[in-house]
């Protein structure tokens, strides 16, 4: 890649190029609000922005993280890892449920995920492939740009936790356009607005960290575009659903799979970083005897 003078300015333009159209989608064409379902032409014109930026900069997908060595393993590595965490969340919101005198069900139909709950129920085998197509051009966008792209950009003059966490914070504020719509709608309160703004950036920062871990762990994106899919995936599709309606507590569910999601890798990267320490302090103490 070629070495960039402003990497800070060049990773903020990218950014603000796609965030324009992001909001131009978000609140003009409105797809979501479409039988498609998903804000997805963005994401698609964020995949050939990222197409423009690797040919003006002289990189290619495998530099980002699209390497082929290990990519299916790596990939199912992230499903299973994702589906494992959430296991534990959709327990965690079902105990609730039950301990509220509810007793819940899992049904399986695509909604659309809003801020304020799931809207929609659909159980026909078109709005399946829609939600699965839209979320695999969703993870596809989100992962190269922010843990591929803007990743190896910031490198070239930060450290790997410097820029994983100006990365993450790009993630985090990419995510505050849906409680804004829904306020300038009137769907949602200025206090609601800011509450989940703030809500929406710290999740999505730490989530983004997080899946930059897993990135620089695994040496690709695979396992991180796994896990952010069934993150993704499995809200839209798999509801848990009881007299006091369907997914009322679907924040106990994610603030649990995530919550365990994070400490996990959070665990494993520091035992790694740990162990690299240890043998690099072994290679110089044996290298001045």
């Amino acid at each position: 890649m070629t070495k960039l003078k402003k990497p800070l300015l060049s990773v903020l333009m990218i950014y603000g190029v796609c965030f324009v159209f992001r909001w131009i989608e978000y609140f003009h064409i409105r797809t979501d609000k479409t039988f498609v379902g998903e804000a997805v032409l963005h994401k698609l014109i964020g995949i050939a922005v990222l197409c423009i930026a690797l040919k003006l900069f002289s990189s290619n997908p495998a530099y980002i993280g699209f390497t082929k060595k290990r990519c299916l393993k790596h990939l199912f590595m992230g499903l299973l890892f994702g589906i494992s965490v959430f296991v534990i969340g959709y327990g965690a919101e079902i105990l609730l449920a039950v301990s509220q005198g509810c007793f819940p069900s899992l049904q399986l139909y695509v909604s659309s995920y809003a801020v304020i709950g799931n809207v929609g129920n659909q159980t026909g085998l078109i709005f399946f492939i829609i939600c699965v197509t839209g979320n695999i051009v969703n993870v596809l966008m989100e992962e190269s740009i922010f843990r591929g792209l803007f990743q190896k950009i910031l490198q070239q003059k930060y450290s790997f936790t410097a820029a994983a966490v100006t990365a993450s914070l790009l993630f985090g504020s990419w995510h505050v356009i849906g409680p804004v719509r829904n306020y300038v709608d009137g769907i949602s309160s200025m206090g609601g607005m800011a509450a989940n703004i703030l809500m929406l950036v710290m999740t999505s920062a730490l989530g983004g960290f997080k899946f930059a871990m897993i990135t620089k762990l695994t040496g690709s994106l695979y396992m991180a575009m796994g896990d952010h899919f069934v993150n993704n995936t499995i809200v839209n599709m798999l509801h848990v659903v009881s007299s006091a309606g369907a997914d009322e507590w679907m924040t106990v569910r994610m603030a649990a799979a995530q919550t365990v999601s994070f400490l996990a890798v959070l665990i494993v990267y520091m035992r790694k970083q740990k162990q690299a320490y240890v043998i690099k302090d072994s290679l110089t103490k044996t290298a001045t005897l």
